[in-house]
This record gives structure tokens, C-alpha cells and sequence, in this order.
């Protein structure tokens, strides 16, 4: 498979058809979908159309995170909203289950996409929102040098609950 971006246990790469299968049995996973705030139910069919729409979007760019050992995908990142205009971006990411979590893999796939960000797109600024009870995204986006800007309160109603978003941004100065 063709490797866009590597780091040193990862490489980041583009969905393709066949990813289909894994991908919808990703948004399946309890915990991820709650981390994400995902509520909706995919079908497989809209899952192929999503990627398909994906890869004719020049305003975002989605990749899937593969461990290189392995060659086992663990998740995905992307770039939402790019705005080559005014140097802005949005930033996500989601790492398919819990085992592949804390290990640093996250904090090293987004480094990557930043990297890319900030030196082949010439991006000045990228944000991200995160969920308050997701304290282990917090502290990993802070190591990278993202600042929390402001909270979204009671935006996002999930399992009985309203919950806080909290908006982080980072800045080509402060990640170099």
C-alpha cells in the first residue's frame, strides 16, 4: 500500500475501496463512537459512498493510520476545512479501539499531519474540538502544543447526558 506521510512506527495513508469493510466495522466499536460523539448508523453502502466522496474533496484530506510493523490500520486523521486562503484548517482523529490507545500512536500521527500542514500546505493555524470527558486527548493535543481557546457547553447530548466540547488551536510558531 502506498505510504503518503511515514513516521517512525507509523505511515499515514488514503482510503481506498477496499476499506471500506474496516472502516464501517470501526464506526461499529462502543467506545470510539462515544469518544467521537458518533450517533448516527452507518450503512455499508453509505460507508463506500463516504469514501468515494472523500477522495473528490479538495477542501479535506483523509488518511488512514497504519502501523508500519504490522501494516495493521488502527485509525484514521484528516484535515477538515482547509482554507489555503486565510492559512486554516480543522483536525480529527480516531483511533479504531482502545488497545492502540495510549501508546503514543495518536500523538505521532498527528505530529505527521501537522508537519504536512504547516510545511507543504504553508497552514498557519489548525483547531480541533474535543469532547471534557475525554481528559487522555486533552493532555496528548496539549503535548503538542495545542491551547484551549473556549468550551462549547451542553453541545453535544449523548447516552442521557449533555456534554462540553472544548475548542484547542495550535499555531505554526508554537508546533516548530
Amino acid at each position: 500500500m502506498k505510504k503518503v506521510l511515514e513516521g517512525e512506527r507509523i505511515y499515514l495513508r488514503p482510503f481506498t475501496n477496499e476499506d471500506s469493510e474496516l472502516y464501517y466495522v470501526s464506526l461499529l466499536d462502543k467506545e470510539m463512537r462515544r469518544l467521537t460523539g458518533t450517533k448516527k448508523i452507518f450503512s455499508k453502502n453509505m460507508i463506500e459512498k463516504h469514501i468515494a466522496r472523500i477522495a473528490e474533496d479538495d477542501e479535506r484530506i483523509d488518511l488512514l493510520i497504519v502501523l508500519k510493523e504490522e501494516d495493521k490500520v488502527i485509525g484514521d486523521i484528516a484535515l477538515l476545512d482547509i482554507d489555503l486562503n486565510n492559512r486554516n484548517a480543522h483536525m480529527r482523529i480516531a483511533l479504531f479501539n482502545d488497545e492502540e490507545c495510549s501508546k503514543g500512536y495518536g500523538t505521532e500521527a498527528m505530529r505527521i499531519l501537522l508537519n504536512y500542514g504547516f510545511g507543504s500546505l504553508n497552514l498557519h493555524r489548525v483547531e480541533l474540538n474535543v469532547y471534557s470527558f475525554n481528559p487522555r486527548a486533552i493532555k496528548a493535543y496539549e503535548k503538542l502544543g495545542f491551547v484551549k481557546e473556549g468550551v462549547q457547553r451542553d453541545i453535544l447530548f449523548y447516552d442521557h447526558e449533555y456534554h462540553d466540547a472544548i475548542t484547542m488551536s495550535i499555531l505554526e510558531d508554537e508546533f516548530k
